[in-house]
């Protein structure tokens, strides 16, 4: 059986520690845009938490190209 991708998108921060940057990240199975991404910091016990905005951009598709994160939350584990 066949692995099925979803696609990929550019994931922009507008605000807190990561504004300004941008990763890319997979569509969920439903083929949406992640509602929430958790990122890394650069100590192993932290992350920061960012929840989809209501910026879209689209390129050659249906799908969006670019989707717009604001900042929630560090969290410490």
């Amino acid at each position: 059986m066949a692995a099925v991708t979803h696609g990929s998108y550019t994931a922009k921060f507008t605000d807190g520690p990561l504004e300004g940057k941008t990763i890319r990240t997979d569509f969920t199975e439903a083929g949406e845009p992640q509602a929430r991404l958790s990122i890394p910091a650069s100590s192993n016990a932290k992350h920061y938490l960012y929840r989809r905005s209501s910026g879209l951009e689209f390129a050659d598709s249906d799908q969006p190209s670019a989707v717009d994160y604001r900042y929630v939350q560090s969290v410490v584990d």
